[in-house]
């Protein structure tokens, strides 16, 4: 078929918006719906550090090459590139050389944070410890606790998730589903700073997951597609399921779920349920008392101590 602005071929269909596109209006429409994004989400930043957590997958990789097409001209801006390795055996470290590559290629500083060093144990091996339990809950916990740590280290005022549109919708969803206003309102992008949290925003949240990975296959990106072993149980799995049935039969389904949220905090329905405090034991932000990655590493070191001899 043909592109709606032009006679060249089109590579993609945007159902949600009644449009095909070639190429270069697809990659310039990409282009255009970040820029909007991180105006709105960013507005008058005034320079510093901005960090872009990149794993090596598609969307953290076009995160980076647009916040960097953004910022890029700015000299009063400097962008450092984060990483966490949580100890996966077979899947992080093909992202990471992957980043590795992406950030030489980009000339963009990057840096490396390991659960094995800034908490003492892996992903791997608390999914031994804690059998029932699924993994995607502490690693999902420690991997944020690490990127806001380590983006506190670079000095950065904004930190760059690569949350696309799916990402968004699933976890609307699940939030609504659960009643969980709480969680609801600390999504990103984050519209105020809240303390000991560096603001994290999300410059492909109006872009659909395909077309994410379209744009980075199109850009030649070097980027990781493997899937994490332990994600097949994951509980993000129904919804992102959910969300794509109703995409399916209802296109337009993912921008009306942020539409949902988004007028749900300009309509100041979600600052009611207040800001996270601080964890009493590493005075990390917390929901509660004391936060859900020092108690899932209180229960991993648990597991593994050595049970103590008795007397025969």
């Amino acid at each position: 078929m043909e592109c709606a602005l032009c006679s060249e071929t089109a590579v993609v269909d945007q159902p949600y918006a009644g449009v095909h596109l070639c190429e270069k209006h697809f990659r310039r429409s990409v282009d255009e719906r970040v820029r909007r994004e991180l105006h709105r989400q960013i507005p008058r930043f005034p320079g510093g550090t901005i960090a872009i957590a990149l794993s090596g997958g598609k969307d953290s990789s076009v995160a980076l090459v647009e916040t960097q097409r953004y910022f890029g001209r700015r000299p009063n801006v400097k962008l450092v590139a984060i990483s966490v390795d949580e100890g996966i055996a077979g899947y992080r470290p093909p992202t990471l050389r992957a980043a590795e590559r992406l950030t030489t290629q980009l000339g963009i500083e990057h840096r490396i944070a390991r659960a094995q060093d800034e908490l003492g144990t892996t992903t791997d091996r608390a999914a031994v410890s804690l059998p029932t339990t699924i993994p995607c809950s502490f690693c999902g916990v420690w991997r944020r606790r690490m990127l806001n740590d380590l983006a506190q280290r670079v000095d950065a005022r904004a930190l760059v998730l690569g949350f696309n549109l799916d990402d968004l919708a699933q976890t609307i969803l699940m939030n609504l589903a659960r009643g969980d206003l709480r969680r609801l309102s600390r999504m990103a992008p984050h519209r105020h700073r809240q303390p000991g949290l560096v603001p994290r925003i999300a410059p492909l949240a109006d872009i659909p997951e395909r077309e994410v990975y379209l744009y980075a296959l199109l850009s030649g990106l070097p980027f990781d597609h493997g899937e994490c072993p332990h994600a097949a149980r994951a509980a993000r799995n129904v919804y992102r399921e959910v969300v794509w049935r109703l995409e399916e039969e209802v296109p337009g389904t993912r921008h009306s779920l942020r539409r949902t949220h988004r007028e749900l905090v300009d309509g100041g329905f979600l600052e009611r349920v207040g800001a996270p405090g601080l964890c009493i034991s590493c005075g990390a932000p917390s929901a509660g008392a004391r936060c859900r990655a020092c108690d899932y590493l209180e229960q991993a070191r648990s597991a593994t101590a050595p049970a103590s001899s008795g007397a025969t």
